[in-house]
């Protein structure tokens, strides 16, 4: 399968990595685009020395097109996906999203469902930082009366100018930023709560959201709450951040690596809802 990648940064390149060292079979990369070209070009060298020259580096989706990917993996920002996104699915090619927190806005998730139904491409959403997104689907089904999603980072993973607008210039010890709407949360911290829309679209419910800043933090935690007349679950996860992206947890990387095994090898059996 001929992919290309969308954004250049941490999730990017392991995504590269992976697909340039044969870890995910049968896949090709074709092309990577992203508004820093020279973070392409770094990738390519360090990932995929032996193969970069039938590598397009581009700027624009014509140049992206022009390389005919079958899947293009997005790995950019929530901005990419409201300006690119559409115009990819509309020339029928599927696409996994990982700047997932953009579907909540109610008129860039319309678009993409419309360019969908018109030529019959797929969106394709890793579970990200998080676990039991099975489970919470499966409850959707008889109805979820309440969830809720407590994110604790270090204070470091989050914007600075984001914080003094929210009236905390200063935090030294830990302390909830924000309390509220996940489709609030999303657009405030568009770099550290993706995994708000993953769970608002299996849910088929808004989560409600709490936000902590630690400076004392080494993890990336979540702990999630879903309550329905079926079940009540309860789930807390502990992620590493990823190296070269603090924001970022290293699970959101591996979650995405994972989607793209599956849709390119089809294994005889699999597991998970």
């Amino acid at each position: 399968m001929k992919i290309a990648v969308l954004g250049c940064g941490a999730i990017g390149s392991i995504i590269v990595e992976s697909i340039c060292s044969g870890e995910i079979r049968n896949a090709e990369l074709t092309a990577l685009m992203d508004i820093y070209p020279d973070k392409c070009e770094k990738i390519l060298e360090n990932y995929c020395p032996t193969v970069k020259a039938n590598i397009s580096i581009c700027r624009d989706l014509d140049c992206m097109f022009n390389s005919k990917p079958q899947l293009v993996v997005e790995a950019a920002s929530q901005k990419a996906v409201e300006e690119y996104i559409p115009k990819i699915l509309s020339r029928g090619i599927n696409t996994v999203i990982l700047s997932v927190g953009a579907l909540l806005d109610e008129n860039t998730l319309q678009e993409i469902k419309q360019a969908c139904m018109k030529s019959g491409s797929r969106v394709y959403i890793p579970t990200g930082a998080i676990a039991g997104l099975d489970a919470v689907k499966a409850l959707s089904n008889k109805g979820i009366k309440r969830i809720v999603l407590r994110t604790y980072k270090n204070v470091y993973s989050f914007d600075k100018n984001t914080l003094e607008k929210l009236g905390f210039k200063e935090v030294t010890a830990k302390t909830k930023i924000y309390e509220g709407r996940g489709d609030v949360a999303v657009k405030l911290f568009s770099a550290n709560v993706n995994v708000v829309a993953a769970l608002s679209l299996a849910a088929g419910v808004i989560p409600w959201v709490e936000v902590y800043a630690d400076p004392e933090l080494k993890r990336n935690i979540h702990e999630i709450e879903v309550e329905s007349n079926v079940s009540t679950i309860y789930i807390r996860v502990e992620n590493t951040p990823h190296p070269l992206n603090p924001k970022t947890s290293y699970l959101a990387a591996l979650s995405a690596l994972q989607l793209l095994k599956r849709i390119v090898v089809e294994e005889p059996i699999e597991v998970g809802t």
